[in-house]
């Protein structure tokens, strides 16, 4: 990800369709965005990437690496336009970059318990549930069970 991906990557993430499934639900300005670039890129645990199919940008990937030995959670998300089956993509393609280029250990990922498509997604990529945090997230109305995935490297080996 790039400067002039800034403009693009607010636009997705702002969508309604994309934000109600983000622990950050309010619009994000471009200033706020650009700070939070800025933090990002000067963050050596930090690899924030564009998904890109025949040179057209349809999704973000961010992993942060946590603490020693290769593990590290991700984020993600799919252009709101993008084709039907982008999204496996982007996972398939995210995973192996993370476990091949990165060389992480392990892939952690939460996932809101209300957002079934973004479970379903992680079960189809060979994660695990490893746990819920009960009430964990406070949406300014009411609490929302946050439900945590990992991803082994050799497990992921093993599914390709």
């Amino acid at each position: 990800m790039v400067h002039g991906d800034l403009e693009r990557v607010l636009l997705w993430r702002n969508h309604p369709d994309v934000r109600c499934n983000m622990y950050t639900q309010h619009e994000i300005t471009l200033d706020e965005h650009q700070r939070w670039f800025e933090r990002a890129l000067s963050d050596s645990k930090r690899t924030l990437l564009i998904f890109e199919v025949e040179q057209q940008p349809l999704g973000y990937i961010n992993f942060n690496e946590t603490g020693s030995g290769g593990v590290a959670d991700w984020g993600f998300l799919v252009a709101p336009d993008a084709p039907k089956g982008s999204g496996r993509q982007l996972g398939q393609a995210a995973l192996h970059h993370a476990f091949a280029q990165l060389q992480l250990h392990k892939v952690c990922g939460q996932v809101l318990a209300y957002n079934q498509r973004s479970i379903r997604f992680h079960q189809s990529l060979g994660f695990k549930e490893e746990g819920t945090l009960r009430d964990q997230y406070f949406d300014g109305n009411c609490y929302h069970h946050v439900i945590c995935f990992g991803l082994l490297s050799h497990e992921w080996l093993l599914s390709t």
